[in-house]
């Protein structure tokens, strides 16, 4: 099986936010996604069966994804998502809806939630059983421009190195249907239990992977490459390495900050490979073990970082880090997004805030809900 990686210019980028749909006064959870993407596209005057751009449909109706097209800068995505929030707006506030994300929603019901009327997601649903039934989460994508396919493997485990820093400032889904798991993230321990989801196997050669998805294919685990929906994976139709580990985020400040981290790992990458080095590729019980870690303690976390077992907390190895991306930032035009990464570790990950408002609100989940739309609505 061939697999062709298509050309893309190197560090241009490309977002995908999810985006939950609750009431304005309850906080629970709307199943109004067709209603919204109905609006959206009447108000741009698109035909009602032509797919709107940047609003898409998810596996719950109680959710939609913005996504932008592709950009060469940070400030240039954020601004297009600010753009289509404010369609979605023009049509939720009418029908009393917020828009809301984070990693879980803290107290819905999740095998209650209403799912999408398609095919493909009728049939994720009958195959993954109870499983498929729990995906009340929601996530961030980012999607970076690779110019040669044979970076794209590399740059996929060495994003996965980085996995432990992007899970732990994200991290936004300690509560799961109404109970605090004692987690940071419980998001990304439920999705790795679909059998295509979770951390990506490594691969020395393109012509492994695309074994891999033959494979794949024949034995009918998958119908399509896009249902492999690991943590991070090459996505051969747009030349993009796709980082799908993060929770979902709050606000647009957060969104752009984690985006540049992204694109200036990748294109730090793409430049060591280059210069004729090599990607260090860490032990798969490590990479297992830190996923682990970010999950349960977020910025606590203490994280291994390379296959001889040497740790750190993961807050002080991400300041090193943005130290030494600081000149990738300035090339790349986004120097203020990424030292807002700080501003995450400084203010608090979304757990953390949920935790602290459950907490001033004498446990009350619907108080965490409507706090995260007001930062969302302000950011």
């Amino acid at each position: 099986m061939t697999i062709d990686f298509a050309h893309s210019a190197a560090d241009t980028l490309g977002v995908e936010w999810e985006i939950a749909l609750v009431d304005s006064q309850s906080a629970e959870l709307r199943s109004v996604a067709q209603e919204v993407l109905d609006g959206v596209k009447a108000a741009a005057g698109h035909h009602p069966e032509e797919e709107h751009p940047r609003v898409t449909q998810e596996l719950l109706t109680n959710t939609v994804e913005i996504v932008t097209g592709v950009h060469t800068s940070v400030a240039d995505a954020r601004a297009e998502l600010a753009e289509t929030l404010a369609e979605v707006r023009g049509i939720t506030d009418p029908l009393g809806v917020e828009l809301y994300c984070a990693g879980s929603h803290p107290f819905a019901a999740p095998t209650s939630q209403p799912v999408t009327d398609k095919e493909r997601y009728a049939k994720l649903i009958d195959r993954t059983q109870w499983w498929g039934r729990q995906m009340v989460i929601y996530g961030v994508h980012v999607h970076v421009g690779i110019d040669a396919a044979a970076k794209a493997l590399p740059i996929v485990d060495g994003l996965i190195n980085y996995q432990p820093h992007l899970l732990a400032l994200s991290a936004s889904s300690p509560y799961w249907g109404g109970d605090d798991t004692g987690y940071a993230s419980q998001r990304s321990l439920m999705f790795q239990q679909l059998p295509t989801g979770g951390l990506p196997f490594h691969f020395d050669q393109w012509g492994e992977y695309e074994k891999y998805v033959a494979d794949m294919m024949h034995t009918g685990v998958v119908d399509e490459l896009n249902e492999i929906r690991w943590d991070v994976r090459p996505v051969p139709r747009f030349g993009t390495v796709e980082m799908r580990i993060c929770d979902g985020l709050d606000s647009l400040h957060d969104v752009a900050a984690i985006t540049a981290l992204t694109q200036c790992l990748v294109s730090d990458m793409s430049a060591q490979l280059d210069a004729g080095r090599h990607i260090p590729v860490m032990n798969p019980w490590f990479r297992v073990e830190n996923k682990w870690r970010a999950a349960r303690y977020g910025l606590d976390a203490i994280i291994i970082l390379d296959s001889a077992g040497h740790e750190q907390l993961v807050t002080e190895h991400l300041a090193d880090e943005l130290t030494r991306l600081s000149p990738t930032a300035r090339r790349l035009g986004c120097e203020d997004e990424l030292a807002s990464v700080w501003d995450i570790v400084t203010g608090g990950a979304g757990y953390q805030r949920q935790r602290a408002t459950a907490g001033q609100h004498g446990g009350d989940l619907r108080e965490v809900v409507l706090e995260n739309t007001r930062r969302l609505r302000q950011s």
